[in-house]
């Protein structure tokens, strides 16, 4: 299998002009999915072995499995399950601040005090079997606050021992919201958890191996400005969490097979009020145009967007539902939140506004509440199926969202991938 990257028609975001004609709201449900939600996500953060076990340590007996002992069979022994460390309790600093200048791992890079990076290795990589999971460890320190951060994969050229993150293709792999934490109370970690076996296919892929080193970010942003007050042992302090990254990895699943890759978007701004964060201002609809390479029996688009906006009415709190269009045939409908985010509520170790002192019920979750504080954000997998080669048009539209006072955004991160 060769996987070739192919670079969307207008660059990596791609917004049709003001003037494009509206999407229309009587657009049939085509491709099967209707209103139906397809999520790559699990409900991590829940009580995985994410922080108790791998880091430091291999965990197992590497990623190749021995030939069987018998003359009459050839068939390789599957390979034993294997959790690897890729980040090891590095610590994240004031996201508002200039870059600090502390210590940092060997193979580590500092690309600003809310973003790290390191190289996967040769030896890594060659752990990685047909399925994936990455797992993600923050730790509590000097941010008593909800906040967002996210893995990233980026595609970096061979032998670089640095890059700028912005000028290098990168596809979002996983997010989350940190809890509301006070270092001095247990538990001082939360662990997260995604599936990720669609990245198989691209860590795997030679023709892009032989270009590009991959190499995987961590960000988390925090502030230490409310916790210098109000965290004993903070005083003073710019330093606001640890994190670690470990990736899970077996033969349990055949891998998935792609073998197109175009990274469309990351983290792009998705409003009614900012000039380019949607087709135009006063309108919460995003048009990415694309072009495939060649036909297609089978793609899939990845999605992610979260839901931000504290101030009174702001975006944080109000469900709306999310429209996903390709060529002009629905294939998503969701609405973000979950049941209840009560499983969370032993993370959230600082006294907050959202827990309050006694648990709510699923109704009043449901009613105010976009996500969780210690849970993942969900890796959205849009099921396309076959296309043809040429331009292709991917539209996300949020027709209820009102952006009060002009604040909030739904950060947007996209990639297709297609056999």
């Amino acid at each position: 299998m060769n996987l070739r990257r192919a670079i969307p028609y207008f660059g990596l975001l791609a917004l049709l002009a003001a003037c494009t004609n509206e999407q229309r709201s009587d657009v049939g449900t085509g491709g099967g999915t209707g209103t139906s939600e397809s999520t790559g996500s699990t409900s991590a953060a829940t009580g995985t072995s994410a922080g108790s076990s791998g880091i430091g340590g291999t965990g197992g007996s590497g990623g190749s499995g021995g030939s069987g002992g018998s003359d009459d069979s050839s068939e390789e022994l599957p390979s034993e399950p294997e959790e690897v460390p890729v980040l090891e309790n590095i610590a994240f600093y004031d996201g508002y601040a200039a870059t600090v200048d502390e210590p940092i791992p060997d193979g580590v890079i500092r690309h600003n005090n809310s973003l790290v990076a390191t190289r996967l290795t040769d030896r890594l990589l060659a752990k990685v079997q047909t399925t994936l999971k990455v797992r993600v460890v923050v730790g509590a320190l000097c941010d008593n606050y909800d906040r967002i951060g996210s893995v990233n994969l980026a595609l970096v050229p061979k032998g670089a021992q640095t890059y700028v993150s912005g000028e290098v293709d990168r596809i979002e792999v996983a997010r989350f919201v940190t809890p509301f934490m006070n270092m001095n109370k247990q538990p001082t970690t939360v662990p997260y958890e995604w599936e990720a076996s669609n990245l198989v296919p691209i860590l795997k892929d030679p023709d892009l191996l032989a270009d590009h080193d991959f190499w995987l970010e961590l960000s988390i942003f925090g502030v230490p400005y409310a916790a210098n007050d109000e965290v004993a042992g903070c005083a003073g302090r710019d330093d606001t969490q640890l994190g670690s990254l470990l990736l899970y990895t077996d033969s349990a699943q055949e891998a998935q097979d792609f073998s197109v890759l175009l990274p469309l978007a990351i983290g792009e701004d998705f409003n009614n009020y900012t000039m380019g964060a949607s087709d135009k201002i006063g309108t919460t609809r995003k048009t990415v145009s694309f072009e495939l390479p060649a036909d297609t029996q089978n793609a899939q688009l990845v999605l992610i967007t979260s839901n931000h906006g504290a101030n009174q009415g702001g975006e944080e709190y109000i469900r709306r539902e999310h429209h996903v269009y390709v060529d002009g045939e629905r294939a998503l409908q969701y609405k973000p939140g979950r049941t209840s985010c009560e499983p969370f509520r032993k993370y959230n170790t600082q006294s907050n506004g959202i827990y309050g002192l006694s648990p709510r019920s699923d109704q009043a979750w449901q009613s105010s509440s976009n996500w969780c504080p210690g849970d993942v954000i969900d890796t959205r997998i849009v099921p396309w199926g076959a296309a043809s080669a040429g331009m292709h048009e991917f539209v996300i539209d949020v027709p209820d969202a009102t952006f009060v006072g002009g604040q909030g955004n739904f950060p947007f991160s996209l990639y297709v991938q297609a056999q």
